[in-house]
């Protein structure tokens, strides 16, 4: 795939043939796609939304109290919802606990997250995306365990397992930031716009066609 660097707003991106990514500054963090192995991610743990037969896979890790995943989400969950809906594409959300201070307290929201039934947790990362501001400013985590229990009346899953499999599959994979999204070989992140996305998503259904 042809490509070329462009310096925008003080970040440098790289331009393909569809979308912005990726070495972006996030902090003291750049995000550099070179070193990502895209053929390492899977699609064993992490929410499954929607048809497991769809043609055409959308990966991605992420962490609720991480701004720029609440950025991915508002931004692509109407097309992600219209491609799930008429079984097209199957999101599968991988929520990557990480030990930066700030996104320990998704790590505690991610304890409560029922991976059986796929469509409930998705409501509840709905909720605790558009509540980031308040939980998101409580000062240790025995409160935000508190609020998740009083406002949404959750509880602890067994989710250990999946949190072991999201983290060995995200080291092996060299996917260090949050949010990182591939749909096969493609990897991007928040800067995707909604119609390089779509045009990302049915250039690949049009190749599952032929």
């Amino acid at each position: 795939m042809n490509c070329k660097k462009i310096i925008q707003n003080g970040n440098t991106y790289v331009k393909f043939s569809l979308y912005y990514t990726v070495l972006k500054s996030k902090g003291d963090f750049t995000m550099d796609i070179s070193k990502i192995k895209a053929k390492e991610v899977e699609t064993i743990y992490g929410l499954k939304i929607g048809n497991p037969n769809a043609p055409v896979k959308v990966i991605e890790f992420i962490n609720v109290s991480c701004p720029f995943c609440k950025k991915w989400h508002n931004d692509s969950k109407e097309l992600l919802a219209k491609y799930v809906e008429e079984g097209k594409v199957q999101r599968i959300i991988k929520h990557y606990d990480k030990e930066t201070p700030h996104l320990r307290k998704g790590n505690v929201v991610h304890r409560y997250l029922d991976y059986s039934s796929p469509e409930s947790a998705l409501r509840e990362i709905e909720y605790f995306y558009d509540k980031q501001g308040e939980w998101g400013n409580l000062n240790n985590l025995d409160k935000i365990a508190a609020y998740v229990e009083e406002k949404r009346g959750l509880t602890v899953q067994s989710n250990e397992k999946q949190v072991a499999g999201i983290i060995e599959e995200a080291v092996r994979a060299n996917v260090e930031l949050v949010p990182s999204v591939f749909i096969g070989e493609e990897i991007f992140d928040e800067h995707i716009t909604v119609d390089e996305l779509q045009s990302l998503i049915e250039n690949k259904l049009n190749s599952a066609n032929k």
